[in-house]
């Protein structure tokens, strides 16, 4: 206990090791140059995305009521929107790390993530986002988020996007997170099966009653993540569509309550008879986001999910009627709100499952300091079941 306590005193006191007499970093800054604002406008602490922020993303990466400088070339054609530069951005993260309990070594991690965003207008209605990981933990991982996005479809106020994308983004934003240590219950898939909150190809459908704020979205997806095509260059496996519908409310200035629900099916291969077998899953959890005056914010999400048929390959077998359920906590507090030269955070994680390998349990802590508006520097320690526990000193940066 007491070589514990003595750990995250230490990883505290390094964390404040890292301040420096100086001025959130991240998104994308070609935004910030477009429109010639500070990255704090719609992130602080960087990435995390403000309300401001999340409106900006919903309008279609454009401030409605704000003209960028000169943004597309008069070439004398009203159908023509054509870029005056096209807007890219650079994300460059890298850290130290620990691990006290299997053998203590210090490794260097830089860079641990490289990325190249781009994101813009196409037209009043029309706009596009991607980005291209050149290297995560040392692979290139290709092309993640990707898709075009049409704002207010015929005069609706329903928001149309497709493409690939993180199907758990209108819950809870992974990318976007403060801490190294990941938001486990939102990732976790059992045996062989594809469908996943995380990236996938499809479609979303959102809409925002505008008095009450309520806020619907659905997704349509093909189930199968972002892998490369297969034959006749298809990138679903099957014939089978998966669905999620979330509604959420916010109540009052400083609360909003979700709920969502995924419903799929798939037909996954069975090595053991050389055919397939059909899997239905069922994911389904509320979301409760608290976020007062951006000085503490508190993040709860829970989910369950149901499969009834995966595939082990660790013991070659079939296994049926699998359950997993768990949570994920976060809390943010920022002491002078978006002004805060300096943050801390903290992250629960918990997963159990009747297919042991799923289960999780983790705690984090994670102390930065906003050196810049596009530069984070941070400290962070996890300690998970089993007793393992992870030290990492870093940087955040986006240029």
């Amino acid at each position: 206990m007491k070589r514990k306590l003595l750990y995250l005193i230490s990883t505290l006191f390094l964390s404040f090791l890292l301040i420096i007499p100086s001025q959130t970093s991240n998104g994308i800054p070609a935004f910030a140059r477009k429109y010639q604002i500070s990255c704090q406008v719609c992130h602080s602490p960087v990435p995390r995305l403000k309300p401001f922020g999340e409106d900006f993303a919903g309008d279609g990466y454009r401030m409605i009521k704000y003209e960028s400088p000169r943004y597309f070339i008069q070439a004398g054609d009203d159908k023509l929107s054509l870029l005056r530069e096209l807007p890219v951005a650079v994300r460059f993260d890298g850290m130290v790390s620990t691990d006290f309990r299997k053998n203590g070594k210090v490794d260097f991690g830089t860079p641990f993530g490289l990325k190249i965003m781009s994101g813009g207008e196409l037209s009043d209605k029309l706009s596009y986002y991607f980005y291209f990981f050149m290297s995560e933990a040392g692979e290139m991982v290709g092309v993640e988020d990707a898709f075009l996005m049409y704002h207010d479809l015929f005069g609706t106020g329903v928001n149309l996007t497709l493409g690939q994308f993180q199907v758990c983004d209108p819950l809870y934003k992974r990318e976007l997170r403060l801490t190294l240590e990941d938001a486990r219950i939102l990732t976790v898939v059992p045996g062989n099966s594809t469908a996943s909150l995380t990236y996938d190809r499809g479609m979303i459908i959102d809409y925002e009653i505008p008095k009450l704020k309520t806020q619907f979205v659905a997704e349509i997806l093909n189930g199968s993540g972002i892998g490369p095509a297969g034959e006749e260059l298809l990138f679903d496996k099957d014939k089978y569509k998966n669905v999620m519908g979330i509604v959420s409310q916010p109540i009052g200035k400083s609360i909003k309550l979700g709920i969502f629900g995924y419903f799929g099916k798939e037909q996954n291969p069975n090595p053991i008879l050389s055919a397939n077998f059909l899997n239905d899953t069922r994911i389904f959890g509320p979301t409760l986001n608290l976020d007062f005056n951006e000085k503490l914010i508190v993040n709860l999400q829970y989910a369950e999910r149901s499969d009834s048929w995966v595939y082990n390959s660790d013991f070659n077998i079939l296994v049926a009627d699998i359950k997993t359920r768990g949570g994920l906590a976060e809390v943010i507090y920022c002491p002078k709100g978006d002004n805060s030269k300096w943050y801390a955070s903290g992250l629960l994680n918990w997963v159990d499952s009747n297919l042991n390998d799923l289960d999780y349990l983790s705690g984090t802590i994670h102390a930065g300091y906003i050196f810049r508006r596009n530069v984070r520097l941070f400290s962070e320690f996890t300690l998970y079941s089993g007793e393992n526990e992870k030290l990492s000193l870093g940087f955040v940066s986006a240029f």
